[in-house]
């Protein structure tokens, strides 16, 4: 039986209209996690975690509530969280200096890959910037390249990309490194064995399924490229 004291407003939960079925499906499936039962030991309340936390102190976000609202199984709370707060982690796990052994971060964690495999919109949201990452890793065998630090594409990462992005080309020729000079389409080149190799990776151990969960529009355009180049090998 789940114990919950939390009320946010008079009129009930923000997601009143989300059938308690839904909400308690979600839960059981982060529970059932079998990394669940190392990631939470029970709350002290004693802050520790939202003290160490960076993301605290710039959005309204809490390890504690994390931690409490799963340890009460208040699905509620949980569904909450899982709408809303999950993304404002920075996942540094600064909050495993718990005195309990709870990791709030890993719980997010947990959280994340539950709303991604469901699809849920706010999962889909957040992860819309990106897909252009993912592109440019399966692309280049990259993560970041320079000519991605664009002020409309990362707008959270704040005024100094307009900046970056207007000069970008002398701050790469001031990079003393011969081999990255005047480069703003990747940081290195990848061969391509490697990048079939990673082809490979991605599709035996189930990361497509994952983005086409988030994106099915990036997955039909990466599974086109990656597999004309498997076949090309054939």
């Amino acid at each position: 039986m789940s114990v919950s004291t939390w009320s946010p407003t008079k009129s009930g939960p923000r997601y009143a209209d989300v059938p308690e079925e839904r909400k308690r499906e979600l839960f059981e499936e982060v529970k059932s996690d079998p990394r669940y039962s190392d990631f939470l030991y029970g709350c002290y309340e004693c802050g520790i975690c939202v003290s160490a936390c960076p993301s605290a102190r710039f959005y309204d976000f809490s390890p504690r509530v994390i931690a409490q609202a799963l340890a009460r199984e208040d699905v509620e709370r949980f569904y909450e969280i899982l709408m809303e707060d999950i993304w404002n982690c920075a996942q540094c796990f600064s909050c495993v200096r718990c005195p309990r052994g709870n990791n709030p971060g890993g719980l997010v964690t947990l959280m994340r890959e539950v709303a991604v495999r469901h699809g849920l919109e706010r999962a889909q949201q957040a992860l819309q910037g990106y897909s252009r990452v993912i592109y440019k890793i399966m692309l280049k065998g990259n993560q970041v390249s320079p000519d991605m630090l664009q002020p409309d594409f990362f707008p959270d990462w704040g005024p100094w990309v307009r900046e970056f992005s207007r000069n970008m080309t002398t701050w790469r020729k001031a990079i003393p490194v011969d081999t990255l000079r005047n480069v703003t389409d990747a940081a290195w080149r990848t061969d391509d064995k490697t990048l079939r190799e990673l082809y490979t990776i991605w599709f035996e151990t189930g990361n497509m399924e994952v983005i086409r969960e988030v994106d099915e529009g990036l997955y039909e355009l990466l599974v086109e490229i990656m597999e004309e180049e498997l076949e090309a090998v054939e």
